[in-house]
């Protein structure tokens, strides 16, 4: 790997004072044991390359990759230590990790694919057309590296989520006016979950804006230090939503909102975009945090059933956002929440980590599995959705029929019961 690391300015670096309380707490130390795989083994590596010690090979950026940037070491940290920002400087100048045709094709979905929503969703639909198809059954025959890929493939659903105009007016009083991520993977695979998070927002008076300018929030191409192309797409974002003068930028997906809730250290050093990134980042709220500040309204139905919660890494440990959820799941008339024996423990999907990482990723996912299984709730909440298509895998592989649901899902259905009440 010929690059360098000593010009590296990373100022959270001085701040470790290597206590070892992240240690238990990190999914990768907690597998293998290994201090170069804990936050702060990473740290000393990186402090280590940043000043001329050692070479940065292929083997120092095996071990940053290797982490998952769950963030479970901030929450631990008594020193206040933002590993997530070391690990993401550093992974700036390191590139993407893997072979020469990896990184060209990580380079590609980085700069060609995701800053165009038309180009992935050309690719998505594709994608449902080979799924509907007789091609997939020839999958078998695939090496066995690529069959394991394949089947993490989520089903593309019929129809995508484009909304029936770019503003949607509040359903009873108006109490706020806000605008929807809609986001890059959420709309393809995910409509349903838009489309219920836009009802709830609605029949709690708000006014919903969608703006179709928006873009990808760039947030997997931050986690893997691609910066040029992460920039200019929430560039794009800031001006979009900024323009639209709304109190709040809602999103439902765990990920997106803890990187736009960092848009201002991304372009901390753009004179341009500084102020504005700050005021952007400023109004990102997760669609829970959001909801419970603003107190739902009167209408929810009975919905008997009983499940446990699964914290995204990046709304517990990213956006500190822990209570709201429960907060409205325990609004839910009828419904039993069971917590989970560390639910804020990574699942192992962490972006696209479960394609590059898979054997780490079926271990920290069939963890969890155990963990939801113990407490005997047939079904789980994930507001985020690399979290959902990782549970589903688990559920598949394990045939133990747990359903898995977005927490918007659940307060959509229960809305919709208290509608059809007498």
């Amino acid at each position: 790997m010929t690059v360098a690391l000593p010009h590296l300015q990373i100022p959270e670096l001085d701040q470790c004072v290597h206590c070892g309380l992240c240690l238990m707490q990190c999914p990768t130390y907690r597998v293998t044991h290994l201090e170069t795989e804990s936050p702060r083994g990473r740290i000393h590596l990186v402090r280590a390359a940043a000043e001329g010690r050692i070479a940065p090979t292929e083997r120092f950026a095996e071990h940053l990759y290797l982490c998952l940037m769950c963030r479970a070491c901030e929450t631990a940290c008594p020193s206040g230590v933002q590993f997530g920002r070391i690990a993401e400087a550093a992974r700036e100048v390191l590139g993407p990790p893997g072979s020469r045709f990896s990184r060209a094709v990580a380079g590609l979905a980085f700069t060609r694919l995701f800053p165009h929503l038309g180009r992935l969703r050309l690719l998505v639909t594709m994608l449902r057309a080979y799924q509907r198809s007789g091609l997939r059954r020839l999958a078998r025959y695939l090496p066995k590296r690529l069959r394991e890929m394949e089947a993490l493939l989520p089903p593309v659903p019929d129809r995508y989520f484009v909304p029936e105009a770019e503003v949607l007016p509040a359903l009873g009083p108006r109490r706020a006016r806000v605008a929807l991520l809609s986001g890059c993977v959420m709309p393809l695979l995910f409509g349903e979950i838009n489309e219920a998070t836009v009802r709830v927002l609605r029949r709690n008076g708000c006014d919903v804006l969608i703006p179709k300018d928006q873009g990808c929030c760039a947030a997997l191409n931050v986690h893997n230090g691609e910066m040029v192309a992460a920039k200019a797409m929430a560039r794009r974002n800031i001006d979009v939503f900024l323009s639209a003068g709304v109190d709040a930028v809602v999103v439902n997906a765990a990920g997106c909102g803890a990187t736009m809730k960092e848009y201002s250290h991304l372009l901390a050093g753009d004179p341009l975009y500084a102020e504005k990134a700050a005021r952007f980042s400023a109004l990102v709220r997760d669609a829970s945090e959001f909801l419970s500040g603003l107190g739902l309204v009167p209408g929810l139905g009975r919905l008997e059933m009983t499940v446990t919660y699964q914290d995204p890494c990046h709304l517990a440990h990213g956006q500190k956002v822990r209570a709201q959820p429960r907060q409205l799941l325990a609004a839910i008339p009828g419904l039993t929440l069971v917590e989970m024996d560390a639910s804020d423990r990574c699942c192992g999907s962490a972006g696209i980590y479960n394609i590059t990482h898979p054997e780490m990723s079926q271990t920290l996912l069939a963890e969890k599995m155990v963990s939801i299984a113990r407490t005997k709730a047939p079904a789980v909440v994930a507001p985020n959705p690399g979290c959902m298509l990782q549970l589903r895998s688990g559920v598949q592989r394990g045939g133990n029929g747990v359903t898995v649901y977005h927490l918007m899902d659940l307060l959509d259905r229960a809305y919709q019961l208290g509608e059809a009440r007498p």
